[in-house]
């Protein structure tokens, strides 16, 4: 099993498979979240690459979010904001990819985890693939992933998990919303459907893909600032008392 955290790309038939992981639940500390964003930035340049499909590794959690111990040490308003702004990076990494990216969410997502399954430019997951945004139960909010999941599964939806914020709402419930565009029984069934559309895919006129994905984020262009204000927010809230004690009994 492995224990140490890693960012990896690998080219098979024209598909670039972006693979994170950490052994605390996928959960995202800066240093994965910076190589991430950098790992798409080069995917969406290589020419080797067509389609680039997004994953984490292991085969419970896809994502936990924010690492918790990180955000514990955080102590002023600019680490905080620096800290949430690696959110904001990769997210606007993937919207600005000149490549489509599916997303491969074989587990469970918590806060960012689905940020980063909204931001997908299409997203297939298993049954076990519950998603839950937890940042208000801690003393913070879902803002810098909000843009994301709202464009994804409307403001309703995006509402009702925020305000409910300690429920997992099923893979199902996702799927009805618009975040997944198929849900599979097992892991093995979500990568075959993931391999078969990505390499269908590649095989597509590159250019129509780009100009296509341009179509599908029109009117972010605001993003790369709406982002970090909203990394700011996150970033004074997690200095909260409320939010320190909440934590700690995280750890």
């Amino acid at each position: 099993m492995e224990t140490e955290s890693y960012v990896k790309l690998l080219i098979e038939n024209k598909v670039g498979y972006i693979e994170f992981f950490h052994p605390n639940r996928n959960s995202m500390p800066s240093d994965i979240l910076s190589q991430l964003q950098e790992t798409i930035f080069e995917a969406g340049n290589n020419d080797a690459i067509n389609v680039i499909v997004l994953k984490s590794g292991g085969d419970r959690t896809f994502c936990a979010g924010a690492s918790f111990n990180e955000v514990i040490a955080v102590n002023d308003a600019e680490k905080g904001e620096s800290f949430f702004s690696g959110f904001a990076h990769v997210i606007n990494a993937i919207r600005k990819c000149p490549k489509l990216i599916i997303g491969r969410v074989q587990g469970k997502s918590v806060g960012g985890g689905v940020g980063l399954a909204a931001a997908t430019d299409f997203c297939l997951a298993t049954k076990y693939a519950s998603i839950r945004l937890s940042e208000l139960s801690i003393g913070i909010g879902p803002f810098v992933i909000e843009p994301a999941v709202s464009r994804k599964i409307g403001l309703a939806a995006m509402s009702q998990m925020t305000i409910d914020a300690e429920t997992f709402f099923s893979a199902e419930w996702a799927k009805e919303k618009g975040l997944y565009a198929d849900v599979f029984e097992t892991v093995e069934a979500l990568d075959g459907a993931v391999k078969v559309l990505a390499e269908k895919l590649s095989t597509y006129n590159p250019e129509a893909l780009k100009q296509m994905k341009t179509v599908f984020w029109e009117g972010t262009q605001h993003w790369d600032a709406l982002l970090i204000e909203r990394a700011k927010i996150s970033g004074k809230l997690v200095l909260s008392d409320f939010t320190k004690s909440t934590l700690k009994r995280f750890r």
